[in-house]
């Protein structure tokens, strides 16, 4: 992997209000370059959900997706990923994917794992079966998986937690990461194409924990490095905190990647604090709810005031379904619980999110992204 920085805010000579952190860059993988910042879709099981696979090429074109190691090392299974050569061919995707370890699902399935110094029993979600994965494993699963970014193996702590858990919980992640590190060195990709191994900087919401989950992830000379345990619960305000500061220790010549954010604002306060890569189930999920994202505000298809609105579904979109079909369709096919309402809408936040990022590189290098931010944010967190 390689990563070229262009532009930054401040050297464009933007005055950002927040850090004037905000830069655009290029990440070369072997199955193709990733313009950052970038949005992410959440491919969970191999498929963004009710998105077909050449109309996320088409109508989306996202320079990577995401896909879950837990859900995919527990369905289909890995005898049967490796015999179809990697989820790439398994799903009929040739750009680049990152996998996630299955970390974040130590922290969500709380009930139902275990965790010791080898790593974490859990029930399955499907069966009810037990399962082992330990930082070996999670890698393992990541090879044969096939991804061109793995994850190291961390645990995420619960917000709040007391500072003597967190700190408990970042030492392990360290000591954890290293034997990630070292399971990568004596293991080789599957398919002839080199993997990338990111570390996530923990620490729950204490600022010496940060700082120094940051400097040893910084000291690793990783690809690139990761910010987790966050958007879990807190503040944003105190998310912008932790993220500018872990960012003042991440270096500079490597992609930084902020995991599980967020809103359409929070991206873009983000940006401005130096993260180059997003993921969030964000706009399918709210998507197959009826919410939509617009650079004007959100908007309820469900609502009644959209009844007998044939205007297009977003004028200034980019993808084909926002001029093709009415406000009052969709929210026909809402009302009516037709499977198309959950296709056209999730098709239209995809697009709109990879839009926000790619406007907000082009404004990062041609030096208005700062007083474009401040414009649009307002914008972003009305409600239509």
């Amino acid at each position: 992997m390689q990563f070229e920085l262009h532009s930054s805010a401040a050297k464009a000579g933007s005055k950002s209000p927040a850090t004037g952190e905000a830069r655009a860059g290029t990440i070369t993988t072997g199955r193709g370059k990733i313009e950052t910042p970038i949005f992410m879709p959440v491919g969970t099981l191999a498929s963004v959900k009710t998105v077909p696979q050449d109309v996320l090429k088409s109508q989306i074109n996202p320079d990577i997706i995401l896909a879950n190691t837990y859900h995919l090392y527990l369905r289909p299974g890995m005898e049967t990923m490796e015999a179809a050569g990697g989820v790439h061919k398994f799903m009929s995707w040739d750009g680049p994917m990152l996998t996630d370890s299955g970390g974040y699902q130590v922290y969500s399935m709380a009930e139902n794992r275990k965790i010791t110094e080898d790593g974490v029993t859990f029930r399955s979600h499907i069966d009810g079966s037990t399962h082992l994965f330990t930082p070996e494993s999670s890698v393992d699963i990541q090879r044969t998986i096939g991804a061109d970014i793995v994850m190291a193996f961390d645990e995420c702590p619960p917000y709040p937690c007391d500072h003597a858990y967190a700190k408990q919980s970042m030492d392990m992640t360290h000591r954890w990461l290293d034997r990630c590190m070292a399971q990568m060195k004596a293991t080789e990709p599957k398919y002839g194409v080199e993997q990338s191994l990111f570390p996530i900087v923990q620490g729950g919401t204490y600022k010496d924990l940060r700082r120094e989950a940051a400097k040893q992830v910084a000291d690793r000379g990783a690809d690139g490095n990761a910010i987790g345990g966050l958007s879990v619960g807190e503040p944003h305000d105190m998310m912008y905190e932790s993220v500018g500061l872990v960012n003042e220790f991440l270096p500079k010549d490597k992609p930084r990647y902020l995991m599980g954010v967020g809103t359409p604002a929070n991206i873009l306060e983000c940006i401005d604090l130096g993260v180059d890569m997003f993921d969030c189930v964000m706009p399918s999920r709210n998507a197959r709810n009826g919410m939509l994202f617009t650079r004007r505000g959100t908007i309820n298809m469900r609502n009644l005031k959209w009844v007998r609105d044939f205007s297009p579904i977003d004028p200034e979109g980019t993808a084909d379904v926002d001029m093709r079909y009415s406000k009052a369709y969709l929210r026909h096919l809402f009302r009516s619980g037709e499977l198309l309402g959950l296709h056209i809408a999730t098709v239209h936040n995809l697009a709109f999110y990879l839009w926000l990022v790619r406007e907000a590189r082009r404004r990062i290098i041609d030096g208005t992204f700062s007083e474009w931010k401040a414009a649009i944010v307002p914008e972003l967190t009305r409600r239509l």
